[in-house]
């Protein structure tokens, strides 16, 4: 097969929205590896929670390599849960992978649910501050006693256009806001450059959206959460049992906090489950409302659960 008029693909949707199972089958048709775009399945030692695809780490002619099914998977159980990751760090090592995929004859396909990365990788970043753990811990300790209200309003008395743009309940872009506000010692909202909000460069990349129906996604999300309860239950038992702190990036991620108060006896299982599942889906709808701005990304729509056949889904990538 000649590669040269192939585009990369990315595959962009909710959590439960059955990305992995379709791009692993674009990727058998089309002898394609995999780049993650998940800010959760980068961390090591989460899989119940974070969905990772199941693999292992093999050595091949061509490097060390998470293979799925024989299916090279990028960016996926790399990082120990107490480091942080971000967009940029994602758009470095995602562009460092693209040409060397190209270059095995293999095509790229992404697949995801954190849009800030997608739209970073397409569409590029403007150059920030970096990370600054002193005032990360002080807007952490007023977000915890004086609530999300309170740092929002702070970022509003330094800088009402960003607060504007960001609602109160997205907690780490207020706190990135204010620290990047600190640090460059001028508003974000006169860094913003605008480019990293233009629409996805159709010219330069294949885009699906998959989008469920808002109560059948409800429905997969209790279900896997509950079929993967008790192995969350105890790979998160395992890390604080070996001195991970609850605090930590990795054990912050969606679900997690749950878990950890599950093993407390703060809550029940039941609770638990249905915590997990309300968050999830309030999850999903900032998902589907990012997604949803990309007009020029065709649009698979799942409205039974029938419509759910990853080969098929493939197929009619394929055949678009």
């Amino acid at each position: 097969m000649s590669l040269q008029p192939l585009k990369p693909i990315t595959l962009m949707g909710a959590n439960a929205s059955g990305k992995t199972e379709i791009a692993l089958e674009l990727a058998r048709r089309l002898g394609g590896e995999i780049i993650s775009a998940d800010s959760k399945q980068i961390y090591k030692s989460l899989e119940a929670g974070t969905a990772k695809p199941h693999g292992s780490w093999t050595k091949t002619e061509a490097g060390k390599f998470y293979l799925v099914d024989g299916i090279p998977y990028h960016m996926v159980d790399t990082l120990n849960p107490r480091a942080t990751y971000d967009a940029g760090s994602f758009v470095k090592e995602a562009k460092k992978l693209v040409p060397e995929i190209w270059a095995r004859r293999k095509v790229p396909l992404m697949a995801g649910g954190t849009g800030m990365y997608v739209q970073a990788f397409w569409n590029g970043m403007d150059i920030l501050p970096g990370a600054d753990p002193v005032i990360r811990a002080e807007l952490a300790a007023v977000a915890e006693s004086r609530g999300r209200e309170a740092l929002h309003a702070e970022l509003a008395s330094i800088d009402p256009a960003a607060a504007l743009r960001i609602p109160p309940g997205n907690i780490q872009r207020v706190m990135r806001a204010i620290e990047i506000t600190r640090l460059a010692g001028r508003p974000v909202s006169q860094i913003w450059s605008g480019r990293f909000f233009n629409a996805l460069p159709v010219h330069e990349g294949k885009f699906i959206f998959i989008k469920w129906q808002k109560d059948l996604l409800a429905e997969r999300v209790k279900r896997r959460t509950a079929e993967r309860f008790e192995q969350w239950a105890a790979e998160t038992r395992e890390l604080t049992g070996n001195g991970y702190a609850a605090d930590c990036p990795g054990l912050k991620t969606l679900g997690y906090p749950q878990i950890l108060d599950y093993l407390a006896g703060r809550i029940t299982k039941p609770d638990a489950i249905r915590f997990i599942t309300a968050a999830s889906m309030a999850y999903a709808k900032r998902q589907n409302t990012w997604f949803g701005r990309y007009r020029n990304a065709t649009l698979l729509e799942l409205k039974s659960f029938k419509d759910y056949d990853p080969a098929a889904l493939a197929e009619k990538i394929l055949n678009l």
